[in-house]
């Protein structure tokens, strides 16, 4: 019975840990699954004017659909980027000044590397889109060229102290009037990373090998000792 001890509590132990991160994961997917649920639902509510937030927080603020009418003040700031389908090309940041006299950061959209240099004068314009706190930039970010006038990760602190306006985002949905040359790049939740499931029927499988290892271990010391 000696030789089954060691086997048994090693084989067991190791199943228990492994279904324990098993079952972490789950309950880490249903954390995710109810986060994104409730982004998704931020992101679609009715927006309101932004008027009504005189200093957004960028946590609790996040996402927060709002709507703005104001002057843009064709300094676009060009943060490299890429598109499916269109391939490499420039996020246009620009700045906002609103009726009331506020300055924010509005990200109009994509445009590709061909339309880099095209002038885009300023301009009124009423836009509908989500307040963003984008977390781009870290410390293997270059700094941006401001010569070459290219930016390598929407920074809103350095692009409010660039432009000389709120740390504010305003990811642009939709504009009237529109600007057919700019894709807008609304925010979605396809960039945030749920893995959980994938994470969890590893360990589960893992759980499941080693107790199969376990098995055929003491079933060859059960050979031995026959």
């Amino acid at each position: 019975m000696r030789r089954y001890l060691f086997p048994l509590i090693l084989g067991l132990g190791g199943i228990a840990i492994l279904l324990s991160l098993g079952f972490w994961q789950v309950s880490r997917l249903h954390w995710k699954e109810t986060l994104l649920a409730a982004i998704n639902a931020k992101l679609s509510d009715a927006p309101v004017d932004l008027g009504t937030l005189p200093a957004p927080d960028p946590v609790t603020d996040r996402y927060q659909a709002v709507t703005a009418t104001g002057m843009t003040a064709g300094q676009g700031l060009m943060v490299l980027s890429g598109r499916k389908g269109s391939g490499a090309g420039y996020e246009v940041i620009d700045a906002l000044t609103t009726a009331s006299g506020r300055r924010v950061l509005i990200d109009l959209g994509f445009v590709p590397e061909a339309d880099r240099t095209r002038p885009r004068p300023p301009r009124s314009l009423t836009v509908t889109g989500n307040l963003d706190w984008p977390k781009e930039a870290d410390s293997y970010t270059p700094a941006p060229d401001l010569a070459a006038n290219v930016w390598f990760a929407r920074d809103v602190s350095a692009m409010a102290e660039k432009l000389q306006t709120e740390p504010v985002l305003v990811v642009l949905r939709t504009s009237d009037p529109a600007d057919a040359s700019i894709l807008p790049t609304p925010v979605d939740t396809s960039g945030i990373p749920n893995d959980h499931l994938g994470y969890a029927i590893t360990w589960f499988s893992l759980a499941a090998v080693w107790a199969g290892m376990t098995a055929y271990l003491l079933w060859r010391i059960r050979q031995r000792t026959a």
